[in-house]
């Protein structure tokens, strides 16, 4: 029996408006169960920032016990001089929001900034309000016209160079100016809110530095030395990466896009000399911070040279840009051959470990605040340096095409005269014709003692491969016509990109004098002691064993 047309109209109007409360159920659903797995994700982030700094935990149980103390000013009931105490508790506990920081320097700055700018503020304030007063019935112009004076040389004081470290102050300035005079007009007690403002922000301050040095305290120097120390081992590991993977004949498929745009990546080569480009303006923040520290642990001399740790990293940032440019040569796109990097691998190894035992040995010296000791650090890998530049001297024929040399060319007048002579002959002449570089090396015997089995485990990820060199690969199109008259050029360009790679090598070994003359300076400023030398006690000979 069939339904009735309006029966079977609100079965099928039913089920639409049932799907479609579905729908939105699904999709509220949906949205929950994505905003829960966000707040778990940031909880286990949160936890996990804590578990590698526990610095973080401590500065936030700080800041909750000097908000915590000061806070105790609001149930103060007695009045000093009949000024309500806890009225003003305010401008204690914004003290202690805004002067607390992480560190004890960028507390010491922020409290120096606030102090100064609330007091120059306090006592033009009460100057300007005495001036008003007498002014009579143009009170209000004067309060005006004084604000738009002091709003207008502050504003434009602050951004003098010289004056950045200390906006804070003039923001702080301003603000406090303009609130006594708001404050002072209506209560006509200046001098009162003038003197309480100041006690309180005082009491503020001291809190602050009580509990920031008093328990655990987060020095910026000690920050500063740590990163210094680490940017010597983060350069050498990059440099060690670089030179290895260079001689193992790894080339990138495609240049990753994180590296084009600078951004952050998991490459450890450029992970590492990138971390120390990025470290100059936490140094200088750092720097900023640590001068503002009393003397303190391992660094107890007045005045401590912390701009010479800013000295000996930028010196070092010198030489990672040698680092960067070797790292730039794996991503070149035109590549050196295999045979030809075998020639020079002892020597580029070679420099590569002596230039990052270095780096480590410099980085132990800054970690242990031992001065450096009499011999020459440097006499190793300028050694290796110069093996290497002698080898690239003797061995020069392979980073040039030979073919051109003058030497390797007949002149065709010669040619024309010597034809009636036989092949024997003419053979023979014409091996004294070719270049004598060709008859030092056999590159064909180099070439076949190297095989691509021997680098397939070179690499680990897909976006690296190992290939034929970038000329070798435009010698034939798809139809397999040669291009070998075409290509010569860039042969050449390959082999020079070998010699690019070397000679950028023995720039960097040239670079580390800077970063040695610049230790010895810290050395020396800071007062690093002596390196003890474990000499074995001498014995005295009796007179009976010499006669034995």
């Amino acid at each position: 029996m069939e339904k009735p047309l309006l029966v079977s109209f609100k079965e099928d109007e039913y089920e639409r408006e049932s799907s479609r409360y579905m729908c939105c159920f699904s999709f509220l659903g949906q949205k929950v169960v994505k905003y829960g797995e966000d707040v778990l994700d940031f909880a286990l982030k949160a936890w996990e920032m804590g578990r590698s700094d526990p610095r973080k935990v401590i500065f936030a149980i700080k800041m909750g016990l000097a908000l915590s103390i000061v806070s105790l000013l609001i149930f103060w009931k007695e009045s000093f001089h009949d000024i309500d105490i806890g009225q003003y508790s305010i401008w204690a506990i914004l003290t202690v929001i805004v002067m607390f920081e992480f560190s004890i320097g960028g507390t010491f700055i922020k409290g120096f900034n606030r102090g100064l700018g609330t007091l120059v503020a306090g006592i033009l304030a009460f100057c300007f309000a005495e001036l008003s007063l007498l002014a009579g019935n143009l009170e209000e112009v004067v309060i005006v016209i004084s604000v738009f004076i002091v709003g207008f040389f502050a504003s434009y004081l602050k951004l003098y160079p010289t004056m950045k470290p200390y906006e804070y102050g003039f923001r702080v300035f301003v603000l406090t100016y303009c609130i006594l005079m708001v404050a002072g007009n209506r209560t006509r007690e200046y001098k009162e809110a003038v003197t309480t403002r100041l006690v309180l922000i005082a009491v503020g301050a001291a809190v602050c530095l009580f509990v920031n040095i008093c328990i655990c305290p987060i020095w910026s120097g000690e920050d500063l030395h740590n990163l210094v120390v680490k940017n010597f081992k983060e350069v050498a590991t990059s440099l060690e990466g670089c030179v290895n993977g260079y001689l193992k004949f790894v080339e990138y498929e495609r240049t990753p896009s994180k590296i084009l745009t600078h951004q952050a990546s998991d490459d450890p080569m450029y992970k590492g000399y990138r971390s120390v480009m990025e470290s100059k303006s936490q140094e200088d923040t750092l720097l900023g911070f640590a001068i503002w520290e009393p003397p303190h642990g391992r660094y107890r001399t007045l005045n401590y040279p912390w701009k010479n740790y800013v000295k000996v990293s930028s010196a070092l940032r010198h030489c990672a840009f040698m680092v960067m440019a070797l790292h730039g040569c794996l991503l070149s796109e035109i590549q050196a051959p295999a045979e030809k990097r075998l020639v020079f691998r002892t020597e580029l190894l070679r420099v590569g470990a002596e230039g990052a035992k270095v780096l480590r040995e410099l980085g132990k010296k800054i970690e242990k605040m031992e001065k450096l000791g009499p011999g020459d650090v440097l006499k190793d890998v300028h050694e290796a340096a110069e093996n290497l530049q002698k080898s690239i001297d003797h061995r020069s024929y392979i980073l040039v095409n030979s073919e051109s040399w003058e030497i390797g060319r007949r002149p065709r007048e010669q040619e024309d005269a010597e034809n009636v002579s036989d092949s024997k002959d003419s053979e023979d002449m014409n091996l004294g014709f070719k270049s004598l570089s060709e008859t030092v090396l056999d590159l064909g015997s180099v070439s076949a003692a190297w095989t691509p089995s021997a680098t397939q485990g070179a690499s680990s990820e897909c976006v690296f491969r190992n290939q034929p060199s970038w000329p070798l690969r435009l010698l034939f199109d798809g139809a397999g016509v040669s291009k070998e008259e075409n290509c010569r050029t860039y042969e050449s360009a390959s082999a020079l990109s070998l010699a690019t790679f070397a000679s950028l090598l023995i720039e960097f070994v040239a670079r580390l004098q800077n970063v040695v003359d610049s230790l010895e300076e810290l050395g020396e400023k800071a007062k690093f002691r002596e390196l003890i030398l474990n000499t074995p006690p001498t014995t005295k000979k009796s007179w009976i064993c010499c006669f034995i």
